[in-house]
């Protein structure tokens, strides 16, 4: 029998996903499920373009709001979720439409996760008190010795990857590299049809998130980032606070820049994660790439959606 269908619709931000997923919900019985890791957490709303309450009123979007800016979640937990919230939808006759632009969370869910050894506290508070004596470029060096794969995919001070490939290393004593030539099949039980939307006009793609992040400027992201550091025990080094926009705002209410290079600060870091989400959509395979600033974009998709769903 023919596997139920699904669609998956991707992009770097400002790319208009938001406003596709929703034409598709209008014509197609489908339901949204996030695929944003910034919108994961709650009481963040206006740096994560979270849609409103009118607008979620009527485009229900499954995995938002599921924990506070105080907790981690995890691709593996996001694939977890992302499947059981799939095989919900096609139980009720509907189509799962996942959306988003959290390319770790769509390679996980397309192609599944190494079986790697559960995160260790202990062990990653001490890497963190070994990088705070020593710095995290002599760390990127002994990984360099013990993993060099590893190593030679990441900068010096990536902090949080070299973390996780030394916390591997101690606990089993194997390279992270050893473990995804073993990763279990990630089959996916479902006919997806992958939407890589890619702006052919980069210029433009920078106009637009520009004009995003003075959108959020205005609806009040200074005070937001505020409000969530008296409501909750936030430090710098927390996923919610590395959010692109939120960094920024960080640094700038701890004083380490001014006032007036936010917003030159927070559209310059929003275009090279941008980048880096264009760079990953260009390694993927099986998509259909599809340029939203087409005039026929909206058109394109639909026509695609519903050969999908013959």
């Amino acid at each position: 029998m023919l596997q139920p269908p699904a669609i998956l619709l991707v992009g770097p931000t400002a790319s208009g996903k938001t406003a596709l997923a929703f034409e598709l919900a209008t014509h197609f019985p489908c339901d949204i499920i996030s695929v944003d890791s910034a919108q994961v957490f709650r009481d963040m709303d206006i740096g994560t373009a979270k849609p409103d309450a009118e607008t979620l009123a009527r485009f229900p979007h499954r995995l938002i709001d599921l924990i506070t800016p105080e907790q981690r979640y995890s691709a593996a937990q996001f694939r977890e979720d992302a499947l059981r919230e799939m095989a919900a939808i096609t139980a009720a006759g509907r189509i799962p439409l996942l959306v988003g632009g959290t390319m770790l969370y769509v390679k996980a869910l397309r192609e599944g996760l190494a079986d790697l050894p559960q995160a260790d506290a202990a062990l990653r508070a001490q890497i963190d008190a070994e990088a705070a004596e020593r710095g995290w470029p002599a760390l990127h060096a002994e990984l360099a010795r013990l993993d060099p794969e590893t190593a030679a995919r990441l900068k010096p001070n990536d902090a949080q990857r070299i973390q996780r490939a030394i916390e591997v290393l101690r606990l089993s004593g194997r390279t992270l590299g050893s473990f995804f030539a073993e990763q279990k099949n990630g089959a996916l039980p479902f006919r997806l049809l992958t939407l890589a939307l890619v702006p052919a006009d980069r210029s433009e793609l920078h106009r637009r998130i520009g004009q995003r992040f003075d959108a959020m400027l205005t609806s009040g992201l200074v005070d937001e980032v505020a409000t969530l550091r008296r409501k909750y025990r936030l430090d710098a080094g927390l996923p919610s606070m590395r959010c692109v926009g939120y960094r920024q705002v960080w640094e700038m209410l701890e004083g380490q820049m001014p006032r007036a290079d936010l917003r030159d600060r927070g559209v310059f870091a929003t275009r090279q994660f941008a980048k880096r989400q264009l760079t990953w959509l260009k390694s993927m395979r099986d998509l259909r790439v599809i340029d939203p600033l087409a005039s026929d974009a909206t058109a394109t998709v639909l026509a695609a959606v519903a050969a999908h769903l013959q």
